[in-house]
């Protein structure tokens, strides 16, 4: 079985895997990080955005072949010990969470979203695309807003 050498969360790991087992599996049954939740399994419902190298990706459909000598984020890598990440204190703030499943893969991608853009539109807010069967974007949109005007003022 191939060995796979990566970071995740700031820790590297080595796993014996099939090269085209999905990340997320890796991550999840493997590692034991449960922050990624699974959805869809075919990069629809983005439930289980992390980051690779610092962009978002699925890593329901990344396969760990791909993040050999890489270095993978999950939400619960994101806060820097005890200080949340202010995408993170901006979904306290705006109550985003119902149910809470989808908000791991939502809070990545707006942490990867407000990397591209420091003052995303409503357009932009919308094109990440995580499905959230609760119905909380409204308040997806104020807490991305609120978190945009702290990560500016923070100079991030």
């Amino acid at each position: 079985m191939p060995s796979h050498t990566f970071i995740v969360n700031g820790q590297s790991v080595t796993v014996d895997a099939p090269d085209d087992l999905p990340l997320l599996w890796v991550l999840r049954d493997m590692l034991g990080v449960r922050g990624p939740k699974y959805g869809c399994g075919v990069d629809v419902c983005k439930a289980c955005t992390s980051h690779l190298d610092g962009v978002d990706v699925r890593p329901c459909v990344v396969p760990v072949s791909a993040c050999a000598g890489r270095t993978v984020t999950t939400i619960e890598g994101l806060a820097d010990g005890e200080v949340l990440h202010p995408v993170q204190e901006a979904w306290l703030e705006q109550d985003v969470a119902q149910c809470g499943f989808c908000q791991p893969g939502q809070i990545m991608a707006a942490v990867a979203l407000l990397k591209r853009t420091s003052t995303p539109t409503d357009e932009d807010i919308d094109a990440i695309a995580n499905i959230c069967r609760c119905g909380t974007y409204f308040r997806i949109r104020e807490a991305i807003r609120s978190a945009a005007a702290k990560m500016a003022a923070l100079n991030i």
